[in-house]
């Protein structure tokens, strides 16, 4: 006969490190604790232990596991804390439970049906014997499993936001279709009259068959009755399929009586109704635990993480010492869009993938939607190759890491799969990862709110390539393709924001990719392959080059950090029915949005929800004070997002009876007459002399002469400022910048001097396309909504590499265009000055150069007649 005699164990230890000292007696991982990770773990002890919300950063390869798992044990020993340990995915709460077991950390695995956990194992993490190594969605779900834990480690936190958000987020499904039509025939009202009947056909059009609307939150709102009963309907009618059915009634428990408070974001294949920003603090599960630690292989700035789980304010330990430059392992970037060969037929381009691939073996090939997915698969994979999919490797990797050739191709999946060594040597990204789910594609793709994004598409961006290189002594290749991707990485400023050492391996790569064509790319790609004495001298110069950057803060990270800790308040106090508080919240995102570097389209964002609660509160109280707020909030909201497709569809039927008029002239037009005012001295004597010069400058080739007429074109235009490049200090800065205002920017590139023939290339359109950038830099401020970049060249053509770079607001003109414009100005300022431009309000001045089509919202959408990207050699 045996008994368990509780015995009394005395010796706690009195912070992390000598926890492990203690593990280390017995256990079978490192010797000793690294001093990077002790720097992190004194950092914690020392500083952050009582915070309740901590992030900590810590590259791949830096021990990141070992340094959760000694705080989560730290706090079980010496607090008796339930230490809940999440994971994205199963396969990574395998990989951590097997760590936990090599470090000598009690562990319980608690993954797939909680019906089928050992009831031992569970009965450990309930009485803080263990810690349980979970996934999110054992945390966040409509009757979590994991909802007493005094302690939270959530693993890989910069790629949560989807897990985080998942029991709040609803999908209608165009394959269940009449559920999707029922909801969309309620929803008529607050959508553009354009866009409805498109969305109602069974076959989309085809330029129509990805974009994302957002319904209106006042139509929403009057709606919200028949909206619950439909949707409802849907749900307990047996109209969904049934996994899909499961789903949804798990998340129609936290969404139902919550409709009208919810953003509605509808597609021809599905509509995903959610809260704008998850309501994480009345999920118990997650806000009861007096502390949460945020482990993450990348942090970045700008409030992402606090977004991501509704959180407002998470304290930060910083990435240690010694590893802000070095990153691990090496990757070596091609762009194949860029061979001169590929570029100038891409036709050839999927079969040089194909042959990259079949002579690599295995590759791990990231997309981001399925659209992607299966164009990759159907072109670009070699013949008789098995291609596997997430869930054929979502419990073991030997699946892919056993074949001699191999393709795993993912979607929207760019964490949590680790192949070191000779397990892969070649990583596809193909496409720029930015297309999750419904509500991300509207803030990229619709309203154009890019700065929001940034750091998580940097965070897939470096997450994803970093597939094959796990610790500090591998090496991948990393294969980019898509134009949105080639074009994005090729930006300086995007690699400025990376961390050193891929800024340097992206550059690295851009250069070796352009100047040369497809054959000599694979001849690099084997000399990096063999790895030997031959890349090493190669390796050096990436080394080197590392050294001399440091990563710079992405624009307008400062103030969407400031202004998060709001932007959760604001969706609690909506969460909640507090309209009030909620407008008071809007409003104080709105001021911190109102920096240097204003994210203006996100800005135009928060005004449109400005409008939608003020027009509530009226209707509430009928106080007529918040018409008129409203007003002003649906015409700042007009003004942050022009040229944004969702302005054109900010049409609907609930918007239109609130929204104030039209104002008779435009913006724009406006800020250029009163421009007009201001430059009408300029040239009030000897007019004619003047123009005169300008005319010569633009019918010439003389590039000072040149740049110095296009300064004073400006100037007529009416810009209120207009500037050059004085005596070429900045052979980076543009030739000629034109300011209206904050209603828009004009930027110019003059290749004056070029000749009428031959293409554009690279370099000149790599340059063009930061001139704005670089204004805003110099200017300490963020360019207005559809601001351009003009590229002058008399050339007929452009390089395929050069429109492989080429970013959305570059277009190209040539002589005779700007020439166009000049004239239509000339014209309109003789009519002017005939009635004295002093004595005509911009109203008058306005239709004066309306009849001469001298408005720039007349000569501007002639100068975008040839987006650089869509021109031929």
């Amino acid at each position: 006969m045996a008994f368990t005699r509780k015995s009394t164990d005395l010796s706690l230890p009195d912070d992390p490190l000598q926890l492990y000292r203690m593990l280390a007696v017995t256990n079978r991982g490192p010797a000793a604790v690294w001093g990077h990770q002790q720097d992190v773990l004194r950092s914690w002890h020392q500083e952050k232990s009582e915070a309740s919300d901590v992030a900590i950063e810590l590259p791949t390869g830096a021990g990141k596991t070992l340094v959760g798992g000694l705080i989560a044990e730290f706090r079980r020993r010496t607090s008796q804390d339930r230490v809940a340990y999440l994971c994205p995915t199963r396969q990574l709460a395998q990989q951590t439970a097997a760590a936990f077991d090599t470090y000598g950390i009690p562990n319980a695995l608690l993954i797939d049906r909680v019906v089928s956990w050992n009831a031992a194992d569970r009965a450990r993490y309930e009485s803080a014997e263990a810690v349980a190594v979970s996934t999110y969605s054992h945390v966040f779900n409509s009757n979590p499993a994991l909802g007493n834990s005094n302690l939270l480690v959530l693993d890989d936190a910069h790629a949560a936001e989807g897990y985080v958000a998942s029991p709040w987020r609803l999908t209608i499904s165009r394959q269940d279709e009449s559920a999707y039509l029922d909801v969309l025939s309620v929803l008529e009202p607050a959508l553009d009259p354009l866009v409805f009947p498109r969305l109602k056909r069974r076959e989309a059009d085809g330029t129509f068959w990805s974009y994302v609307y957002l319904a209106s939150p006042i139509g929403i709102a009057d709606r919200a009755v028949q909206l619950e009963e439909v949707i409802g309907s849907a749900i307990n009618g047996g109209k969904l399929e049934k996994k899909r059915e499961k789903v949804a009634r798990n998340v129609w428990k936290f969404l139902q009586g919550h409709v009208d408070r919810c953003l509605f974001y509808v597609a021809h294949r599905q509509i995903v109704i959610r809260p704008f920003i998850p309501p994480t603090m009345q999920h118990a599960p997650f806000s009861d635990p007096a502390r949460r630690i945020y482990m993450s292989a990348t942090l970045g700035a700008g409030g992402e993480l606090e977004r991501a789980f509704g959180c407002k304010k998470i304290e930060r330990i910083p990435v240690p010492d010694g590893w802000e430059k070095q990153g691990t392992g090496r990757r070596f970037f091609l762009f194949p869009e860029l061979a001169s060969d590929l570029a100038a037929d891409p036709t050839q381009l999927s079969a040089f993938v194909s042959s990259t691939i079949a002579e690599s073996g295995r590759a791990i090939v990231l997309t981001p939607d399925t659209r992607t997915y299966e164009s990759f698969v159907e072109s670009k994979v070699p013949d008789g190759y098995p291609v596997l999919k997430a869930d054929d490797v979502e419990d073991d990797l030997k699946e892919f890491t056993s074949k001699p050739s191999a393709a795993l191709v993912l979607t929207n999946r760019y964490d949590g799969i680790d192949l070191p060594g000779n397990d892969c040597r070649l990583v596809v990204l193909d496409g720029l990862p930015a297309r999750g789910d419904l509500q991300e594609r509207f803030l990229h793709e619709s309203l154009g709110a890019v700065e929001v994004l940034q750091e998580r598409i940097r965070a897939r961006i470096l997450q994803g390539s970093g597939r094959a290189t796990r610790n500090t002594q591998d090496f991948a290749a990393v294969m980019i393709l898509g134009q949105a991707l080639t074009s994005y990485l090729s930006g300086r400023d995007v690699q400025a924001a990376m961390h050193p050492e891929v800024h340097a391996e992206l550059e690295f790569g851009w250069e070796n990719s352009r100047k040369y064509d497809s054959a000599n790319m694979i001849e690099n790609l084997r000399v990096f392959l063999r790895h030997d004495e031959e890349w090493a001298e190669v390796d050096g110069d990436i080394v080197r080059e590392r050294e001399k950057y440091a990563r710079v803060m992405a624009p307008s990270s400062r103030e969407l950090q400031r202004s998060v800790k709001h932007e959760v308040d604001a969706w609690q106090a909506i969460w909640s029915n507090q309209w009030d508080w909620a407008l008071k919240a809007v409003r104080r995102v709105l001021d911190q949005l109102q920096g240097e570097r204003t994210p203006r389209r996100y800005a135009a964002f928060w005004n449109y929800i400005g409008f939608g609660i003020t027009q509530r509160l009226a209707q509430q109280t009928g106080e007529q004070s918040y018409l008129a707020a409203s007003a002003d909030y649906f015409r700042d909201a007009q003004r942050m997002s022009r040229g944004t497709s969702w302005l054109s569809h900010l049409a609907s039927p609930s918007d239109k009876a609130k929204a104030p008029l039209a104002p008779q002239i435009d913006e724009l037009d406006e800020a250029a007459m009163r421009g007009i005012g201001v430059q009408e001295a300029r040239f009030a004597s000897a007019f004619e002399e003047r123009v005169a010069t300008v005319r010569a400058g633009l019918t010439g080739t003389e590039f000072r002469a040149y740049e110095a007429g296009l300064v004073a074109l400006g100037q007529l235009a009416g810009a209120s400022e207009s500037y050059g490049n004085d005596n070429d200090e900045d052979p980076a800065a543009p030739d000629a910048v034109w300011i209206f205002n904050d209603a828009r920017w004009v930027t110019w590139e003059a290749k004056s001097e070029a000749e009428a023939k031959g293409a554009v290339g690279p370099g000149d359109v790599r340059q063009a396309g930061s001139h704005l950038r670089t204004t805003e830099a110099e200017r300490g401020t963020s360019a207005p909504s559809d601001s351009v970049c003009l590229l002058m060249s008399p050339k007929p053509a452009v390089m395929p590499a050069a429109r492989a770079l080429a970013e959305e607001q570059l277009y190209q003109v040539g002589p005779e265009q700007v020439l166009d414009v000049f004239d239509r100005l000339l014209r309109a300022w003789g009519t002017a000055r005939g009635r004295v431009i002093s004595s005509l309000t911009p109203a008058e001045l306005a239709e004066i150069f309306r009849a001469e089509k001298a408005l720039p919202s007349q000569w501007l959408p002639m100068l975008r007649m040839a987006p650089v990207r869509q021109q031929r050699d």
